[in-house]
């Protein structure tokens, strides 16, 4: 069912919006990120592990910078993978805004798909919770921490 003719959608509120700077492609960023040494957290909450690290030198004004892969070797055909990507970038859209981190805190974060097979929805959607969860607070945690000790 269409909506009637001459009205216009509602526009999305600001904090479940993702935009260009808080996606993650500068090949530089990626390497380091998954290069060796590079993680300074990784987590694997089955089907999706994360892998983050901090970024002072990003130039975004974006707390998180974040990147999501679907290898081919899980997923065969192209239209899974887009399928679960999709599912993964929902599931952090409508749900990143409840986390926050300490002002100034740059974090480089890629997701990656784990499962062998496709996955619902609502699993993706517990883990993107539980991982952001470890995430914040690890960040929050040890940015207090590093201030402590100083």
């Amino acid at each position: 069912m269409h909506p009637p003719r001459g009205t216009r959608p509602r526009p999305m509120p600001d904090n479940l919006r993702l935009y260009k700077k808080e996606k993650l492609c500068s090949a530089v960023a990626i390497e380091k990120l998954f290069g060796p040494g590079g993680a300074d957290f990784a987590r694997l909450v089955f089907p999706l592990r994360l892998v983050a690290r901090r970024n002072p030198g990003r130039h975004s004004d974006a707390p998180v910078a974040f990147m999501i892969s679907v290898p081919k070797k899980r997923l065969r055909h192209a239209v899974d993978r887009v399928a679960m990507r999709r599912r993964i970038r929902e599931a952090y859209r409508l749900h990143h805004g409840k986390y926050t981190f300490e002002d100034g805190i740059r974090l480089d974060v890629g997701f990656v798909y784990v499962a062998n097979g496709l996955c619902s929805y609502a699993d993706i959607e517990k883990a993107m919770l539980r991982l952001l969860s470890h995430l914040s607070q690890a960040f929050t945690a040890s940015a207090t921490s590093e201030e402590a000790k100083e």
